[in-house]
């Protein structure tokens, strides 16, 4: 396991919850990170994939952002993501975030256009990393299949020798292991923090010296994974790991955020968690009912939200 990673650990990709008009509810969302570090996340990784982000304007964003500081949420335990297609709105946001006090920014490539070159992805980070406050740390976001673009070894290679210090590490989702483990291989002994997407993935990262995870199942897992962190060198980590991929495979089992919002209304006795943006839509209920059993089946019991 990577000791000392700036965001090491479990980071939960924290939901966006919504008001019935589809604006973020910022009252319940500072409540359910307060809720997420009390349960064994040592981090938040807000507005990413799982955050719906990219069904949120920039101005929106950034009243995300600065809501969660408002509100009593420590900046350095946030990594949120800030990478657009544009790289002025993609400065704009992490710029913003440096200057509330993130320590980190989870950066998408520009998913767009596709099949761009390395050269075109090279300078499209470069301009970032020349434009943003040093003082932040910028992390890879590598999701093919979302984003259609790969970030390769060879564009981070590059990076990392054209801007020292400047790229920290990468956010893996691309749910293939000989990839994770192929980052941790080539540039971890240079402290490049790697993070599995994966919730099934953590027990065997962290054995391959990886820095922990940034997790969409961490929304209502993140304590088992405490556990496998903890004990990553140890038979009780891999026997959490039994329960997290367990976990991981009911919350996937159904289409993924719409199913982590119906577990959170489930759990907090509140409907307006299942509130989402189009283009995702809400579960039915028959849908509803099998993930629910599916999830309990896994043998996890969520503990009470605060009063």
């Amino acid at each position: 396991m990577m000791r000392d990673a700036l965001f090491g650990g479990v980071n939960a990709a924290v939901l966006t919850p919504q008001r019935d008009d589809g604006s973020a509810d910022l009252d319940r969302m500072a409540a359910h990170c307060r809720w997420l570090t009390a349960n064994g996340c040592n981090g938040l990784a807000i507005l990413g994939t799982t955050g719906e982000a990219n069904s949120f304007g920039v101005a929106e964003r950034i009243a995300i952002m600065e809501g969660m500081v408002a509100r009593g949420i420590p900046p350095h335990l946030l990594l949120p993501g800030t990478g657009t297609p544009a790289i002025p709105d993609t400065v704009a946001l992490t710029t913003r975030a440096a200057e509330l006090g993130c320590r980190g920014a989870l950066i998408l490539p520009p998913f767009f256009y596709k099949n761009p070159s390395e050269d075109g992805l090279f300078e499209f980070y470069s301009q970032i990393a020349r434009r943003v406050p040093a003082e932040i740390a910028l992390y890879f976001y590598h999701f093919p299949a979302q984003s259609a673009v790969p970030i390769t070894p060879a564009l981070i290679a590059r990076l990392l020798h054209a801007h020292p210090g400047r790229f920290r590490g990468v956010k893996d989702s691309s749910g293939d292991f000989a990839n994770t483990s192929a980052y941790v291989r080539q540039f971890a002994r240079d402290g490049f923090e790697v993070y599995c997407g994966d919730d099934g993935a953590l027990h065997a990262l962290l054995q391959e010296g990886g820095a922990g995870c940034i997790t969409a199942a961490s929304n209502v897992g993140s304590a088992v994974s405490a556990v496998v962190y903890a004990n990553w060198d140890r038979a009780l980590g891999a026997e959490a790991q039994a329960t997290l991929a367990a976990i991981r495979k009911a919350v996937t089992s159904v289409a993924l955020i719409p199913a982590l919002k119906s577990l959170m209304a489930r759990h907090t006795g509140d409907a307006v968690w299942r509130n989402i943006r189009p283009p995702l839509g809400r579960l039915d209920a028959a849908t509803e009912a099998r993930l629910f059993a599916t999830f309990d089946a896994a043998g996890v019991r969520l503990k009470p939200v605060a009063a």
